[in-house]
């Protein structure tokens, strides 16, 4: 993907990302104490956060911990380590660049590059979508009984929800998703008290094992985690919702804005890795210790979890923080497509219209899924959401170490050496990984 002759080393600011909230957020002055500046760039981690745990870490993590019990904590572990590096690049993209990694596209890739990448990174947004959709209704089903098709259905109506929250201000919105956030912590961390969990079996499994490599069910179980933890719309919503913050444009703010945003989306990203290795080490101690090393669906945890633990409240808390991640997946979703659309065509939608359309798109073939084939086919349609996100994945990263990594566009802020470095190579092996799930999925 090399630039046209014509393309700029410089990279003027575009129009505002999200220009409804942009810089909407107040920061105190450089003066002020550490702990209360910190606190005003706190919640676009945590917006961030919820892209790693959405439905379809859920699959993986059950599949993971009822087959091999906690031993693949330690790709669980690597990969939020990850997703730590990269989404703090995507915080410095923003932050000192003035524009999201959409932007960013559209200011150094020709014309034909960037509607390649549009459409790839409208089709990952989509498969985010049927993922959070089908997560939802999953969730409406086991808590309410409704039908898969019917729950399909309601989850048009959560843009509602979304356009309302934003009236209020971003605030709220980071506000409603730590909310959420809290809710599903607390759900697991009932969960694994019912569980009983081996402290020290949880502590070897975060230890890197090779039969990980060698054991091919293992890897392929392994690949899919990490597909399903570094979310490619993540990285363009990261670069875009840090520029809520009114923070001091000369360079020594940009410098602590970095830092602290940094600090935001890593302390974020912990939920995660708590939430995500809850799932798993629930599934571990639950199931793969009864035997039970078959349980690969969401729907078979949920009737399992109340008969194995002996608890009758353990199915519906189980279900209850799948609704409240769904909802929060619905959320980034919603900005990520209105980020992605108007960075690459620079065409601006009313929010309302561009959610439909995404969340139309996402409820169509779930629905006749459902219809024909049931709980599993749903089941299938998780996992296939997973293989296209893993298409686009080297399309979003790519890019935003390359330009990370350039002094002619980010000046002194580029990345250094041991960052440019273990940049490129978690870049390397991503796309090694991926490339390996995708030639086990459709070659094997």
């Amino acid at each position: 993907m090399a630039p046209p002759p014509s393309a700029s080393d410089t990279m003027s600011p575009p129009t505002p990302s999200l220009a409804e909230v942009h810089r909407s957020v107040p920061v105190p002055g450089l003066g002020l104490p550490f702990w209360r500046r910190l606190g005003a760039f706190m919640g676009p981690g945590y917006l961030v956060a919820v892209g790693y745990m959405d439905p379809g870490n859920w699959a993986t993590g059950i599949a993971g911990g009822s087959a091999f019990g906690y031993t693949l904590l330690s790709v669980i572990l690597i990969s939020n380590l990850m997703a730590m590096l990269l989404q703090s690049l995507c915080a410095k993209l923003g932050i000192v660049a003035g524009m999201d990694l959409a932007q960013a596209c559209r200011a150094h890739y020709s014309r034909p590059v960037n509607f390649l990448l549009w459409v790839l990174c409208e089709l990952a947004i989509i498969a985010t979508d049927l993922a959070e959709v089908i997560g939802t209704a999953i969730a409406l089903q086991l808590l309410f009984g409704i039908p898969l098709v019917l729950g399909i259905a309601i989850t048009a109506l959560d843009v509602l929800l979304i356009l309302g929250l934003q009236r209020y201000g971003f605030r709220k919105l980071e506000a409603f998703v730590i909310a959420l956030l809290v809710i599903i912590s607390i759900c697991f961390g009932i969960e694994l008290a019912y569980a009983q969990p081996s402290i020290a079996a949880i502590a070897d499994g975060l230890i890197p094992r090779s039969e990980i490599v060698t054991n091919p069910m293992m890897l392929y179980v392994a690949i899919g985690i990490l597909g399903a933890t570094v979310m490619p719309h993540n990285l363009y919503l990261h670069s875009s919702i840090v520029q809520t913050r009114a923070f001091d444009r000369s360079e020594a703010g940009k410098r602590e804005a970095v830092k602290m945003a940094t600090i935001d989306s890593t302390v974020a990203l912990f939920f995660a890795l708590f939430i995500n290795g809850s799932i798993l080490v629930l599934a571990a101690a639950t199931f793969h210790s009864a035997g039970r090393t078959d349980v690969a669906e969401i729907q078979d945890a949920y009737h399992l979890l109340t008969p194995m633990l002996g608890v009758g409240a353990a199915s519906t808390i189980f279900a209850i923080a799948l609704l409240a991640s769904g909802q929060n997946s619905t959320v980034t979703g919603t900005l990520a497509g209105q980020i992605v659309m108007e960075g690459f065509l620079d065409i601006r939608l009313p929010m309302w219209l561009r959610r439909m359309i995404t969340r139309l798109i996402a409820i169509v073939p779930a629905a006749i899924v459902a219809m024909i084939y049931g709980e599993s086919g749903t089941a299938q349609l998780l996992v296939a959401s997973q293989v296209v996100l893993s298409l686009q994945l080297p399309f979003a990263i790519v890019p935003l170490v390359r330009f990370t990594s350039d002094r002619a566009k980010m000046g002194a802020h580029a990345n250094g050496g041991w960052i440019k470095w273990t940049a490129w190579t978690v870049c390397t092996i991503i796309i090694a990984l991926n490339v390996t799930l995708l030639y086990q999925t459709f070659f094997t």
